[in-house]
């Protein structure tokens, strides 16, 4: 029957990916490359505790399961996610782990300075991700559903203004603007071609600054002043 086929279908891609995630150095190097940079190699063995013979044999099965892509610039061979599809399929992986906190830890610098705003593959999360969405939802820009979010009429106008062609986005093969669950926050954030879109007016206008080597992104001065103008945020 077409069920039960569609059903083994679902079954044994579910198993591949498993696999594929389920061993510590892919799954490091997968949330190295969240952030939705692109790592050498060396680098990806660095981040998974593993030689780099070793990151080799991993990186090409996840390339042959299509999770990631290669890109060739010169001498070096640069790895990337191979789209937005896999940063969001990963991203809510974080909350089917339990979430009891480890009382004889505290949290890591990098880990607090992560979840106060980071790049979820193309597109902002963290406490900044989550305000932001916050924001455009208070202002009627956008509105929810049990997936995504819609932009209203008022909306429409409010992201022409910002310069994003919402017509353009929505053209493209991806979700027009994910509800992205926010591993930290347990919230939703702006995903999708929206989400991406509004990221990259943030780094364009300077009102967010990418950290190198890191998923970690900053809110400049002038950002400060963008999230209180534009989106009425303090």
């Amino acid at each position: 029957m077409v069920g039960d086929h569609v059903v083994m279908q679902d079954a044994r891609a579910t198993a591949i990916i498993g696999a594929m995630i389920g061993v510590p150095a892919r799954a490091n190097m997968l949330a190295a490359l969240v952030g939705g940079q692109a790592l050498t190699a060396t680098e990806l063995a660095l981040h998974a505790g593993v030689t780099q013979q070793t990151a080799s044999s991993h990186l090409k099965k996840m390339i042959d399961t299509g999770l990631l892509k290669v890109e060739k610039q010169g001498r070096h061979r640069y790895y990337r996610l191979a789209d937005a599809r896999v940063a969001e399929a990963l991203e809510p992986l974080a909350h089917l782990v339990p979430t009891t906190p480890v009382v004889h830890k505290k949290p890591s610098k990098l880990l607090s300075e992560l979840r106060a705003s980071r790049m979820c593959y193309d597109h902002m999360a963290g406490v900044l991700g989550v305000t932001v969405a916050d924001g455009l939802i208070d202002k009627g820009y956008i509105v929810a559903d049990d997936t995504d979010f819609t932009a209203t009429p008022t909306g429409e106008a409010f992201f022409a203004d910002l310069g994003i062609d919402l017509a353009a986005l929505r053209d493209t093969r991806r979700h027009f603007a994910r509800r992205c669950l926010d591993w930290s926050e347990r919230r939703p954030h702006v995903g999708g071609a929206l989400g991406a879109g509004l990221a990259d007016v943030f780094l364009k206008n300077g009102w967010i600054a990418r950290q190198t080597g890191s998923r970690k992104v900053t809110v400049t001065a002038t950002g400060e002043r963008a999230l209180m103008d534009r989106f009425g945020l303090s």
